[in-house]
Formats: C-alpha cells, sequence, structure tokens
C-alpha cells in the first residue's frame, strides 16, 4: 500500500503551512483537497496558497478548473487518485491537505464513488421540488429515505440534501449504504487533524476575512460574478462568494455581507471540526503550538507507524 500522510482540520487552522513544512523534510508533495481551490482566479476567497507561501513544494489539484465548469466529488477522487499515485512512483510522499471532509475520506478510505449515479431528470424533479417545499421539506424526505445521512446535514444544505436524494432515487440504494460498502485499502494512511480553543479559532476566521477583503477579495467576486452573469454554477456557492454575491445583487449592505461571511465561516469551520470527530483514525494536534513544533511531532509518529523509527 502507499503511505499516506493527510493533514485537515477546519479552515484557518493552519494546514497549508503545516503540510509544506512537513512536504520540505521528508521530500513530499500535496495534494489539495478543497473543493474551492480547484478553480482557477478564486485565490484570495479560497485562501489559495501562492508561490511564496509553496516555498518550492509542489502543489497538486489547484487550479484545475475554471469558475465556469462545476466540479464535483466524482471529478476529484480520480484525479487525487491519480496525483497520490505519481508521488509516490517518484520516490516522494504524497500528503494529503485540506478542509473538505467528504473528499478526503473518499480518497484515503478508497470509498466507492456513489456519485456515478446521475440522471438529469431526477435532479430536475429535485430541483423543483426543492423550490416548491423549501429545505426544511426535502430535509424531512430525506430523513425517512436515509436518516443516517439526513442527520450530518443542515436543512439549508440544498446541493448535499438533493444529491443524497437523487443517490436514492437513481440507485435504489441510499447514500449512507453506498459508503457502507467495504473498500479496497490501498492506502497505509496517517490522518492528522489540527484543533485549536473555539474563540481563538473564531478570531483568527475573523481576522483572516478582514485580510481577505483588503488583498481584494469583493473585486475577484465581482469578476467571477460578471463572468459568470445568469449562470448557475458551484463556484459561486462557496463560502467567501455567495455573501458577497448578495451585496453586488444588493440583497444585502456591505457590512451585513461581512457579516454574514464571517457567520458562515465560523460555520463552517464548526461543521469541518463535527466531520473530523466522527472519524476514528484522526489523530489530534495542538493547532496553538508552532508550525515546527507540529511537523516534528506529525514526522515522528508517521515514520514510528510505518516501523521506521530508528
Amino acid at each position: 500500500m502507499i503511505p499516506l500522510l493527510v493533514i485537515t482540520g477546519p479552515t484557518a487552522s493552519g494546514k497549508t503551512a503545516l503540510a509544506i513544512e512537513i512536504a520540505k523534510r521528508i521530500g513530499g508533495e500535496v495534494v489539495s483537497a478543497d473543493s474551492m481551490q480547484v478553480y482557477k482566479e478564486m485565490n484570495i476567497g479560497t485562501a489559495k496558497p501562492d508561490e511564496a507561501e509553496m516555498a518550492g513544494i509542489p502543489h497538486h489539484l489547484l487550479d484545475v478548473v475554471s469558475p465556469d465548469e462545476n466540479f464535483s466529488l466524482a471529478a476529484f477522487v480520480p484525479l487525487a487518485h491519480k496525483a497520490i499515485r505519481d508521488i509516490h512512483d517518484r520516490g516522494k510522499t504524497p500528503i494529503l491537505a485540506g478542509g473538505t471532509g467528504l473528499y478526503v475520506d473518499t480518497v484515503m478510505e478508497n470509498r466507492p464513488l456513489s456519485e456515478n449515479s446521475f440522471d438529469p431528470a431526477v435532479r430536475l424533479r429535485l430541483e423543483k421540488e426543492w423550490e416548491e417545499k423549501g429545505g426544511e421539506s426535502m430535509h424531512k424526505m430525506l430523513f425517512d429515505l436515509d436518516p443516517e445521512a439526513a442527520e450530518k446535514l443542515h436543512p439549508a444544505e440544498k446541493r448535499r440534501i438533493l444529491r443524497a436524494l437523487e443517490i436514492y432515487y437513481t440507485s435504489g440504494e441510499t447514500k449512507s449504504a453506498h459508503l457502507r460498502k467495504k473498500p479496497e485499502k490501498i492506502y497505509d494512511y496517517f490522518v492528522f487533524a489540527l484543533e485549536l480553543p473555539r474563540e481563538i479559532l473564531y478570531n483568527r476566521i475573523n481576522r483572516r476575512v478582514d485580510a481577505m477583503l483588503s488583498a481584494g477579495l469583493l473585486a475577484e467576486v465581482e469578476k467571477i460574478y460578471n463572468d459568470l452573469r445568469g449562470k448557475k454554477r458551484t463556484a459561486l456557492q462557496g463560502v467567501g462568494y455567495k455573501e458577497l454575491i448578495w451585496y453586488l445583487e444588493g440583497k444585502a449592505s456591505y457590512d451585513e455581507a461581512v457579516e454574514l461571511l464571517k457567520r458562515n465561516t465560523r460555520r463552517l469551520a464548526k461543521r469541518q471540526m463535527t466531520w473530523f470527530r466522527a472519524n476514528p483514525s484522526v489523530i489530534w494536534l495542538d493547532g496553538m503550538q508552532k508550525v515546527d513544533k507540529l511537523a516534528d511531532e506529525c514526522i515522528a509518529r508517521f515514520m514510528r507507524q510505518k516501523g521506521e523509527a530508528k
């Protein structure tokens, strides 16, 4: 099996810096597991590392598609598997780093891709039902069919609720049943997650949003919004983009949009923590430590569990 080091955790916890520091020391390359960093031109709002931050470490699955193209788990997984294999075949250590929990888990556990179930007619029908009945009703529908999946979702998570319903109506099997199928293990993975006190994490998030705005986030969002005007694209649904689009459309004042952005980012971090806490394989790290100390700990554990400790 291919040794795979995984660095995850909530947004603004320091995943990128840690993955890069580890990669420098062990000859690694980073495979991004972030559902928004795959988009070209979306740099500020996704906290995509720039050349200076990468420090010469190769990064994979950044800038994969344009914002005009929809992207999904089904598109991500084969690209991630290929990148990991290529890195390993070149004698380097693959490091999967990112906070999109579904992407991380599906790749490292080699889960079957239920996303292959697709029927445009079913999707259109479910979209129409959502517009007519609303999120609460559709969430209840999912709860009746697949309570295990529904319990993990909020009624406002339209895309995930509709996708879970679509899997059921196209395959005849629930999303939870798909995920319970025992996959073939292809990675000897070691997964680390960063944890910080909630107040400190939320303060980091608020400061990072302010820094993004100062760096030109609104201009970035406005350009993408104008390029995609009238089109429904996954890229426009990302936290940091949809809130400022509300401002551009006159649905919220600038100050209201900024507060929504901060609030939604904090809620995203909370959902991420809930997701990763459900995984017993996760080794939790104190995110308050300096990055060099965290790298020491990750590498020591990684090597020890591989049986390579001297």
